[in-house]
């Protein structure tokens, strides 16, 4: 009997989907069986041999772990590609802590255009940061972008709120903001007007943003701190390449 290509594959895809089928259940069961509370997401093959890949979901984020098949040794770091350099689990966590650049509500930001303004940067800051401050005097070295900020103040920076409401409230957001940051003028008249901090505050425990600046680019990638502006402008033009990329 002449035994097919495709029956030959099927003979061997069905064994191994039902061993990967049953070492998701063990990895599963013996994690969340050993640590209460913790909730997989996603498992998949690594590209070591008898390793998996497992996120995690968590209060503070996503989590890439790997196992065994068993699901009884674990390992918690990052897994690098030696040929090419590439550190394959901060590329996944990445991706699966990029934020869609359409969800951003950015008429709650303050919106700054310089040059045609054609790539697009979102920062949480807070008026009190020294960093933040850093960074601003960083964003004026850039030219054709877009920059949006969403006030964003610490607890630990007391005053920080009163001088973001200043701010909203004054005729030129844009001018009044950068005076704050870049010279240290506190805007004057009142801060009486509808503010959009509580909703800033909340969106950014949503995105789980605990520290100032925070930025995000046009392809949903994240950076937490300062940064300087040639490699600002190194991640903007990486940043725009790929949005082309990925609408067409």
């Amino acid at each position: 009997m002449k035994l097919t290509l495709t029956a030959l594959l099927l003979a061997c895809v069905i064994p191994f989907t039902s061993a990967a089928r049953a070492a998701d259940s063990d990895i599963k069961k013996s994690i969340e069986g050993s640590f209460p509370g913790t909730k997989i997401t996603s498992i998949s093959k690594s590209p070591i041999n008898g390793v998996f890949e497992v996120v995690t979901q968590s209060p503070q984020g996503p989590l890439v772990i790997y196992a065994d098949s068993m699901g009884q040794h674990l390992l918690i770091g990052d897994l690098l590609n030696v040929a090419s350099k590439r550190n394959l689990t901060s590329e996944r966590m990445e991706k699966l802590t990029a934020i869609k650049w359409e969800s951003l509500p950015l008429q709650n930001a303050i919106k700054i255009v310089k040059g045609d303004g054609s790539r697009k940067l979102a920062v949480f800051s807070d008026p009190d940061c020294p960093y933040c401050r850093k960074a601003e005097a960083e964003f004026a070295k850039l030219d054709n972008v877009t920059i949006y900020t969403f006030a964003y103040p610490l607890a630990m920076h007391p005053d920080a709120g009163r001088k973001s409401k200043l701010v909203w409230c004054s005729k030129d957001r844009a001018q009044a903001w950068q005076d704050l940051m870049l010279k240290n003028v506190v805007p004057g008249g009142k801060a009486d007007c509808d503010d959009p901090l509580e909703e800033n505050l909340a969106l950014g425990a949503k995105l789980r943003i605990d520290g100032t600046p925070a930025l995000i680019f046009e392809n949903g990638k994240r950076v937490p701190g300062y940064v300087d502006a040639k490699r600002l402008e190194t991640m903007l033009n990486g940043a725009s390449a790929r949005k082309v990329s990925t609408k067409n």
